[in-house]
């Protein structure tokens, strides 16, 4: 049942999405079928729950509605644009740093706070592990994201080595630089007007696609993004396989993504069996030539799905947060001069067509201060949850083996007592003194912590670079409303007016 129950946090996070399709009857049997799963999970969750009340000291706090539990109030802040909100209103109601909750079908302890990150953080596989929805599970398979304990720190290894600071010095930078430039000559210049969300997705699989797997065919790519996005608009959704839902044509476009993927693997894999001189130094041939530190290889499916994955976590959130660092800067044009005045200072003490190197990166201070007050109030993941290994006691209270941890990102960032101010956009506050620890968590932490916040880094700063050092831009539409569906996103794509600069 526990694995079973992944499936309501699908229907959560797309409760406010279309279906997507024109059939009544697939809809009608779908919702039956759900609501039956619900019912009996309802049932469950309310025997388990009174038993363990009579021996354990659970947390304060409601399992809510019958059948539904929180999930509604849960999700309603996500439709709002106030993510935090539903953690906040029950840390004022409970008096408490910890509550108990019914979530998507599953019991749930929502810890608060810098020492509630810390606790799950520091304890992954200790006491607890990744939990994610199944829906998720069966389009990625096994990969980093699904899997935990010594399988997946082996893997985390074998990737992170190309992901390393040291690769960016050596492999990224150049090339990053030169996508940026191409993708901005390609589809900015020359324009009055752009939807920034669509451009920077694409800028961001086009960079994913060259640095991962050296793919640099436009078509190519056009056709595996394509696919994406109906991957993506299925990846967290109900999951059930019905022609016309969402998740059967993630499933469908995944199947056909991975394809495509192997056949690309295969003929690598032919390139290097030979001793390709010319055979691309990227991530797919890092990964069919190193194994692990048993001397292990990984398979061709789980090298395939870790490329997937990859692709899925480099260029959705990238995208998200490059696209709120575009209007944060349109909306403080005194911040917009500051950022240009310090790009303008490095692209002034380089030769004519030199491209970025690791040494520019590091004189980007004041940018990356913009853009880590960008994450601080428009992170590109809300939050995460975690399942509990054993029984735990935590701020005096059990957690049974088996209920979900979630955490929020912005209930941390958003608080007074830790970022003074917390509503207003103040680059200086990055200024000196680092965060308070645990408070500042765009990129998660502990050993699972966001594999790629390197790679982020340097392909928000190397795209900033370039674009600001060729255009001031206005809003188009200054209030549009941003979506949190799940991850921040403008509802019309951010149109935006350019202005070229004068040479």
């Amino acid at each position: 049942m526990a694995g079973n129950s992944s499936y309501l946090l699908s229907w959560a996070w797309t409760w406010t999405w279309t279906w997507g399709t024109t059939s009544t009857s697939i809809v009608t049997a779908s919702l039956i079928l759900l609501v039956l799963f619900l019912i009996i999970r309802n049932i469950h969750i309310k025997s388990k729950s009174k038993s363990q009340n009579k021996v354990l000291n659970l947390p304060p706090g409601s399992y809510g509605w019958p059948i539904l539990g929180e999930t509604m109030a849960f999700i309603g802040g996500r439709i709002d644009r106030s993510p935090e909100k539903f953690v906040k209103e029950r840390m004022d109601k409970y008096k408490t740093q910890v509550f108990k909750t019914s979530l998507l079908g599953e019991s749930v302890a929502v810890l608060c706070g810098p020492a509630g990150n810390k606790f799950l953080f520091s304890n992954e596989n200790k006491l607890v592990t990744v939990w994610w929805p199944s829906s998720v599970r069966e389009l990625l398979g096994t990969c980093l994201a699904t899997t935990g304990g010594t399988q997946g720190l082996q893997m985390r290894k074998m990737v992170s080595y190309f992901v390393s600071p040291d690769a960016f010095t050596k492999r990224y930078i150049k090339t990053m630089d030169i996508v940026s430039q191409q993708h901005i000559q390609t589809h900015w210049q020359g324009k009055e007007e752009l939807k920034v969300f669509p451009a920077i997705k694409l800028y961001t699989f086009e960079l994913a696609c060259r640095l991962f797997m050296s793919i640099e065919e436009p078509t190519q790519i056009k056709r595996l993004a394509a696919l994406f996005n109906i991957f993506l608009g299925g990846i967290i959704s109900i999951p059930l396989n019905f022609p016309g839902t969402r998740f059967y044509k993630a499933k469908r476009a995944t199947a056909a993504i991975k394809k495509e993927l192997q056949v690309i693997l295969r003929q690598r894999k032919e390139r290097l069996e030979q001793g390709d001189a010319d055979a691309p130094e990227d991530l797919l041939s890092h990964l069919l030539v190193c194994p692990d530190e048993n001397g292990k290889f990984m398979s061709e499916s789980v090298i395939i799905n870790n490329i997937l994955l990859l692709l899925f976590a480099g260029h959705d959130t990238s995208s998200s947060a490059i696209t709120m660092l575009i209007k944060t800067l349109a909306e403080h044009p005194q911040v917009y001069e500051k950022v240009l005045r310090e790009q303008s200072e490095i692209a002034l003490s380089k030769e004519g067509g030199e491209c970025l190197q690791w040494e520019d990166i590091q004189k980007m201070k004041y940018t990356w201060n913009v853009v880590s007050e960008t994450l601080r109030l428009w992170p590109p993941v809300f939050g995460a949850f975690r399942e509990a290994l054993v029984d735990i006691k935590y701020g005096g209270y059990d957690i049974p083996k088996g209920w979900k941890f979630y955490w929020n990102t912005l209930l941390t960032h958003t608080d007074s007592s830790l970022f003074p101010d917390s509503s207003k956009f103040d680059p200086s506050r990055f200024d000196h003194a680092a965060p308070i620890p645990y408070s500042f968590v765009p990129f998660g932490g502990g050993p699972r912590m966001c594999l790629g916040k390197e790679f982020a880094r340097l392909e928000i700063l190397t795209f900033l670079h370039n674009v600001i050092g060729r255009f001031r831009w206005y809003l188009l539409i200054p209030a549009e409303k941003i979506i949190c569906d799940p991850i921040p996103t403008p509802e019309k794509g951010l149109p935006i007016r350019l202005h070229p600069h004068k040479a």
